[in-house]
């Protein structure tokens, strides 16, 4: 039964987790889907920019390559007058519709228009480029390079890039601007006509254009929306954890605060109920009121108030040091006096299981600023965790030494032990290790938490070694200066 409400218990919380993680990968994968689109689209404008810019750029390279090659067919012609009945037809054509163009398709329309000299400009250009192949884009290397890098900027595209022409005809690279990317150049660039539609040539050239680092030229447009993507993905996924964190934290401090609860009521009970008795029996009429009589139930009245008492006490200082209110009143003393004094305190109940505290001091210094009431409690809540969590006789071992300017004190029992994952929690308040069946460990769970508390405000640490079945040993260290 206990185990079904438990499961009913965990069922709700489970459902919020599933929902919440289900959220929280829904909105990450809406956020991967909106980058990728995001990406697609800069990449996109980054063609269209691109394509744009370069039509700025071939139409430049062609006016050049046009303007170039009609000086050369006014100068074949004035060499030739004689010979050219249509020279002055021709030079009209040529010069007087040369100023006017402004697009590619101005350029195409020009060379068309020329058709009544097509024999001579024909004859031209055949001996124009069988004399000299490749020399005008060589010449005008820089030229393009400057041309494609101003058009460009104009888009703000400003990233490296490679240019190359290419030559369908002969199926060979004319021209590159590092030959660094010869194969990207060819399978991986942008590819432009540079000859005009309608043109006399019948393979025109290309001008290819490749981006070595065009994915991080996207992604540095992006790089807002990422850095914010990503501090929104990390934000998510720690708030998801420390809320997950939280909802499990507080499960566990609710039941170890229940578990608080009971032992506390068993705790208070029974030494209300011993006094409960004991005054029940003081005020029988039926029972003879002898001297010995009266001396054993106060006595008992005395012990169990003072063990009330005690549990009180206990209870009130972890609330004062959970408020950090508790203030020590150090001194000088000597830690030698503290450890006998507590030994003293344990001496009966270790006596009553048939067991031992044996005093090993090996520090020669042990003289430290300290309070005087807190340091005995501490050592006190060791020896009563080695008597109390022990199945056999208890024997303890306590030793003192120093390693440097610290006093280490050593709190060696022959008990149950502890696991190694509960190791890490003993010190935590209210955490008590679970030992299976066996029912008969008494606690709140505020005693190494208090210890752990005093050492702190000491400067000290403490530390635990121990195994199932081979006991603990615990050890204090505190600065001697």
């Amino acid at each position: 039964m206990n185990r079904y409400f438990c499961f009913m218990n965990k069922w709700p919380t489970m459902i919020f987790i599933a929902l919440v993680t289900a959220a929280t990968i829904g909105l990450m994968v809406i956020q991967v889907y909106w980058i990728r689109d995001a990406v697609k689209l800069k990449q996109a404008v980054f063609v269209r920019d691109v394509k744009q810019s370069i039509d700025k750029v071939v139409f430049e390279i062609n006016k050049i390559q046009l303007e170039e090659r009609v000086k050369e067919q006014r100068r074949y012609y004035e060499e030739n007058r004689n010979s050219f009945r249509a020279y002055d037809s021709i030079n009209r054509v040529l010069y007087q519709n040369f100023k006017n163009l402004r697009t590619i398709n101005d350029i195409d329309r020009f060379m068309r228009n020329s058709d009544m000299a097509s024999k001579e400009i024909s004859q031209l250009t055949f001996t124009y480029n069988k004399h000299e192949p490749g020399n005008f884009y060589y010449n005008n290397k820089s030229r393009i390079d400057s041309l494609i890098t101003w058009s460009l900027k104009e888009k703000q595209i400003k990233t490296t890039f490679e240019f190359g022409i290419y030559s369908p005809a002969t199926k060979s690279m004319i021209l590159q601007k590092t030959g660094q990317y010869p194969d990207e150049l060819l399978y991986e660039s942008f590819v432009f006509d540079l000859a005009p539609i309608g043109s006399m040539f019948a393979y025109p050239n290309q001008l290819l254009l490749y981006f070595p680092h065009e994915k991080t030229f996207i992604l540095s447009q992006l790089w807002v929306m990422l850095i914010v993507s990503v501090v929104l993905f990390l934000v998510i996924i720690a708030a998801f954890s420390f809320s997950t964190y939280t909802i499990f934290q507080q499960k566990r401090l609710s039941e170890m605060k229940n578990d608080f609860i009971n032992n506390m009521t068993h705790e208070f009970k029974t030494p209300i109920s011993t006094i409960s008795l004991a005054c029940e029996a003081l005020q029988d009429s039926d029972m003879p009121k002898t001297l010995s009589f009266y001396d054993m139930y106060v006595g008992m009245i005395y012990e169990e108030n003072s063990r009330l008492a005690t549990m009180a006490e206990q209870i009130l200082q972890t609330a004062v040091i959970d408020k950090g209110q508790l203030h020590l009143r150090k001194e000088p003393l000597n830690m030698d006096d503290v450890i006998k004094v507590a030994m003293g305190s344990k001496s009966m109940a270790v006596n009553s299981k048939n067991g031992t505290i044996d005093y090993q001091p090996q520090a020669n210094g042990t003289i430290m600023m300290g309070d005087k009431v807190h340091l005995t409690n501490i050592i006190i809540n060791l020896l009563d965790n080695a008597i109390k969590y022990c199945l056999e006789a208890p024997h303890i071992v306590i030793n003192t030494i120093n390693r440097g300017d610290l006093l280490l004190i050593t709190v060696q029992d022959n008990g149950i032990g502890i696991g190694k994952a509960d190791r890490k929690k003993i010190f935590e308040k209210l955490y008590r290790v679970p030992t299976g069946n066996i029912h008969n460990f008494k606690g709140f769970g505020l005693g190494l938490s208090y210890v752990k508390a005093i050492v702190e405000l000491h400067d000290g640490q403490v530390y635990v070694d121990s195994e199932p079945g081979k006991g603990s040993t615990f050890t204090i260290q505190f600065p001697l200066n």
